[in-house]
């Protein structure tokens, strides 16, 4: 495996069901707003098929680190309600499997994701850095299993009450702007 090559597979565990999870995951338009601590903006290129296969989805997003990545991906495979397939291009490049499997009322979701960093900053320093981009991945994925509990929880509140009682999702670690024009989209993020 190449320096700037990575390899994560993350495993959650949530109570709910595939269908309950999958309607989140597979909304790529509304990941801003309930994971905005990785989240920054997404856009849609190309709508999918009735499916959702050959979607593409323009990201912005980050980590804990002081940087951010560009990179969009296409859903290649879609298994509703147990997971769908991407293909990453841009900052990182490679591919990510979601699987979503029902156990009794608790539903495990696993991400594995295989990437090449083509980022220049990632490219260049993965030969030094590696554990630390690896930790600020790991901690992107638990910040997506915190925003997705708080998710279903604003999902299954009964009252207005209630929903108001849970808290918002955790936001971005630092202050960005979005300052260039998307290179597909024309359009400043």
């Amino acid at each position: 495996m190449a320096t700037n090559e990575y390899h994560f597979i993350t495993k959650w565990r949530l109570e709910s069901t595939p269908e309950g999870i999958s309607a989140i995951l597979s909304d790529a338009l509304d990941l801003a707003r309930w994971w905005p601590s990785v989240y920054l903006d997404v856009r849609e290129l190309r709508p999918g098929d009735d499916r959702g296969i050959g979607r593409e989805i323009a990201l912005h997003t980050k980590g804990w680190l002081p940087y951010t990545l560009r990179w969009q991906f296409k859903v290649t495979e879609s298994r509703y309600p147990n997971g769908f397939t991407l293909v990453a291009s841009g900052d990182l490049v490679g591919r990510g499997i979601w699987t979503i499997e029902a156990d009794g009322k608790w539903v495990d979701v696993t991400y594995d994701w295989l990437i090449r960093a083509d980022k220049p900053l990632l490219r260049y320093f993965s030969f030094l850095m590696k554990p630390i981009f690896a930790a600020n991945h790991r901690w992107a994925m638990a910040k997506g299993e915190e925003s997705l509990k708080l998710e279903l929880r604003r999902r299954q509140a009964q009252t207005p009450e209630e929903w108001a009682s849970i808290p918002p999702p955790p936001p971005p670690t630092w202050p960005t702007k979005r300052v260039r024009p998307h290179p597909e989209i024309g359009q400043e993020w």
